[in-house]
């Protein structure tokens, strides 16, 4: 079955070659790659978020396959929803969905399930896409969508990557699509996002879980953020790098009500 897309025309362009253009308005050409475990980058309209997605993603190396972790915004579906069959339509091309892995990280994880309603109007993973395709245009991934879930269960899944990645032969990239803070000031935004991110950049996925829990942080993808960095370290990552970080303020020129945006690299 092939997912057509559901936010093109909207978050980004769908025309390719409009698209094209824009992507490229948020890369860096002259950024060093490196080799990347995982990375957080934003899901906003590319106007907005971009510049901070196009920052992580002009640093990284994309291998063959790529596990996309993002928050079920839409409600629909199951709780972790993995699509283990079939393509994405995109403007830039159709990107297959690697069945091998996504269904080892299914059999590993009682918990999930093989569901393709949560992905069906789903952003959070599709705005990742165009990106990852500008610097490889042909890959292979594993859409995980993730309503709220608890530590343990973000652990869980982690696990579950984790052993599926450890049997396969190539590497793979672990992204976490997520959005900071939600609707304050910018400068409100900045001070609870650092909170946030300072347990990023600690290596320490049950910090940043608590922190945002305690605080009252609203970042939507932090299940997503938890998991990609317990998988990581697991898999061998010691650092963790801030690319960028900005709000929609800085964009827009309203710093009243602003979303942030953080984009971070873990190798």
């Amino acid at each position: 079955m092939a997912r057509p897309p559901a936010v093109a025309g909207r978050f980004y362009p769908d025309d390719p070659v409009a698209l094209l253009e824009e992507v490229q308005r948020h890369l860096n050409q002259e950024t060093p790659k490196v080799s990347a475990k995982g990375v957080i980058a934003p899901h906003a309209g590319f106007m907005y978020s971009g510049d901070v997605a196009g920052t992580v993603y002009s640093r990284i190396e994309i291998p063959e396959t790529v596990i996309l972790l993002g928050p079920n915004h839409t409600g629909m579906g199951e709780r972790i929803a993995i699509s283990t069959h079939g393509s994405w339509i995109m403007p830039f091309g159709d990107l297959e969905i690697d069945a091998s892995i996504a269904k080892a990280i299914l059999k590993n994880l009682p918990i999930a399930r093989d569901s393709e309603e949560a992905h069906r109007l789903e952003h959070s993973l599709e705005t990742q896409l165009p990106f990852l395709q500008y610097f490889r245009k042909q890959f292979k991934f594993v859409p995980i969508c993730l309503m709220r879930l608890s530590f343990v269960e973000c652990q869980m899944l982690a696990k579950a990557i984790v052993q599926a990645v450890q049997s396969y032969d190539r590497p793979v990239l672990i992204v976490a699509s997520s959005d900071m803070t939600h609707y304050e000031s910018h400068s409100c935004a900045s001070e609870k996002d650092h909170r946030a991110i300072d347990q990023i950049l600690k290596m320490d996925p049950e910090g940043l879980f608590r922190t945002v829990e305690t605080e009252g942080i609203t970042m939507c993808g932090v299940n997503p953020a938890t998991v990609m960095l317990a998988a990581c370290k697991e898999l061998g990552a010691t650092q963790a790098e801030l690319a960028r970080y900005m709000t929609s303020g800085e964009v827009s020129g309203d710093m009243g009500q602003v979303v942030g945006y953080a984009g971070v690299v873990v190798r």
